[in-house]
């Protein structure tokens, strides 16, 4: 059987599901924009002041977005779920780059037993993160 493609997908069920970006909640939005801008290279696309911004990848079409937690609402990002995950080709590199800028990292890269290599840090407000390069491997199933 043929892989399905956008178009097959879109027949079937009248629309195809395409990811576009990941919602961050902080609760400091000058603080989370100068790590993901300054530290990790995010572009600016749009910025409400106080609130929100919405950023574009360095190297591709995909953005994220910052959101300032609701007034009074507590957040405590190691019980919420969320790892974002940045594919970077160069990682050692880039790590290295990221440290000379002052970014503290969990784990330096190294090849993980999948087949994938990963370095772990986390941002200003404590969610995980995930630089990883796999490559051609990204698609294909895991390593035993």
């Amino acid at each position: 059987m043929a892989p399905k493609t956008k178009t097959t997908a879109r027949k079937e069920v009248g629309a195809a599901v395409e990811f576009n970006h990941a919602m961050i909640y902080t609760t400091d939005l000058a603080r989370a924009l100068t790590f993901y801008r300054d530290g990790l290279g995010f572009r600016v696309v749009d910025n409400y002041p106080g609130a929100y911004a919405r950023l574009r990848s360095p190297a591709g079409a995909t953005t994220i977005a910052l959101h300032m937690v609701e007034a009074g609402r507590e957040m405590d990002p190691r019980s919420e779920g969320l790892r974002l995950y940045f594919e970077v080709e160069g990682l050692d590199a880039f790590c290295a780059a990221l440290r000379k800028k002052g970014v503290t990292l969990d784990q330096l890269p190294r090849d993980m037993p999948w087949g994938w290599k990963h370095a772990y840090l986390r941002d200003p407000d404590g969610h995980q993160i995930s630089l990883y390069w796999a490559g051609a491997a990204r698609f294909e199933k895991t390593k035993q």
